[in-house]
C-alpha cells in the first residue's frame, strides 16, 4: 500500500507518476500539459525531467513545427515544489535552469497559456517561451524575495526593463495579466474560455510559416539578448560574488524563518503571515 503524503498543513501530495506531465501530438504542433494540479502544477525532479523529455521529443518530431506548454487546472506553475524533499530520488534530473534553457534553445517556437498562478520558476517559464497568452485570470510573480530566495533564471530583467525587473523581484508582488501584457511579461489577453482556442491559432499560424525561416528569426532575436550577456547574466551563480551574496541571503533570519514555517507548519500558514506583511497582495 502506498503512503499518502501530505504537507503539514494537510494538503495530499499526488506520488511522482509518469503522467506528471503529458504530452499530445496534434496536427503542426505538440501541447505539452503540466499536470499536477492539486500542488497548482509545482515543479519537482520528476517533473522537471518529464518537460524537458517533452521539449526533446517535439524537437525531434520533424512533423511538429510549434509547442505549447500549459497546466493543468487553475494554474499555470506556482515554481518549484516545496516539499518535493518528501520523495527522494537519486536518479539523475534538469535543472530548472537546463529545462528552461532547452525551450529557449528549441529550434521551434514555443507558446506559454497561462491561467491563474504563475509565480517564481512558473513565471521565469512562462516569460522564457517565445510566446505568452495569458487568461484575463491569471496573475504573475517573481515572489521568491518573499521567502529569502533568488530566481533561478533571470530572464525578467530582458523582459521588462530596469524599472519595473526591480519593482517585481525586490517587492515580490503579484500584478494580473494585464499589467503583466504592460510590462511585457505577456504578449496577448484574452478570455479564460477563449485561451486554449488562441495559443492554438498562433500554433496553426507557425505550422503553415515556412520552417528554415522561423527558425532563423527566433536564433536572430535570440541572439541580440545573448550578445547583450543574456546567458553570462542567467549564470550568475556562476560569479563568485553573486555566489556569496546568495550565501549570505541564505542565512538571513526573517528569510529562514519563513522557509521553516513553510516546511514545518504548512503553506498556508506561511502564506498568512508573509501576505499580512504585504497587505494582502
Amino acid at each position: 500500500m502506498t503512503e499518502i503524503k501530505r504537507t503539514p498543513d494537510g494538503l495530499e501530495i499526488p506520488p511522482p507518476g509518469p503522467d506528471d506531465v503529458l504530452y499530445e501530438k496534434r496536427e503542426g504542433y505538440a501541447r505539452i500539459v503540466l499536470n499536477r494540479p492539486t500542488v497548482l502544477n509545482a515543479l519537482n525532479k520528476n517533473s522537471q525531467r518529464l518537460l524537458y523529455a517533452g521539449i526533446q521529443r517535439a524537437v525531434e518530431d520533424e512533423e511538429v513545427r510549434a509547442i505549447i506548454l500549459t497546466g493543468a487546472g487553475r494554474a499555470f506553475c506556482a515554481g518549484g515544489d516545496l516539499y518535493g524533499a518528501l520523495y527522494p530520488d537519486d536518479a539523475p534530473a534538469p535543472s530548472g535552469f537546463e529545462v528552461q534553457m532547452s525551450i529557449w534553445t528549441c529550434p521551434k517556437p514555443v507558446i506559454a497559456a497561462v491561467r491563474g498562478h504563475a509565480v517564481g520558476q512558473g513565471c521565469e517559464l512562462a516569460g522564457v517561451c517565445d510566446i505568452t497568452v495569458a487568461a484575463e485570470d491569471a496573475k504573475f510573480g517573481e515572489i521568491q524575495i518573499r521567502h529569502g530566495g533568488s530566481p533561478p533564471v533571470l530572464i525578467t530583467p530582458f523582459l521588462v526593463g530596469l524599472k519595473s525587473a526591480k519593482e517585481l523581484l525586490l517587492l515580490g508582488e503579484l500584478v494580473d495579466a494585464r499589467e503583466a501584457q504592460r510590462l511585457g511579461l505577456v504578449n496577448r489577453v484574452v478570455a479564460p474560455e477563449r485561451l486554449d482556442e488562441e495559443a492554438e491559432s498562433i500554433a496553426r499560424k507557425f505550422a503553415t510559416l515556412p520552417q528554415a525561416q522561423v527558425r532563423m528569426n527566433k536564433v536572430l532575436v535570440n541572439r541580440v539578448y545573448q550578445l547583450a550577456g543574456f546567458r553570462e547574466a542567467l549564470a550568475y551563480r556562476d560569479d563568485p560574488t553573486m555566489a556569496a551574496l546568495s550565501q549570505a541571503a541564505q542565512g538571513d533570519t526573517l528569510a529562514r524563518e519563513r522557509r521553516r514555517v513553510m516546511t514545518e507548519v504548512g503553506w498556508n500558514e506561511f502564506r498568512q503571515e508573509r501576505d499580512d506583511s504585504y497587505g494582502g497582495r
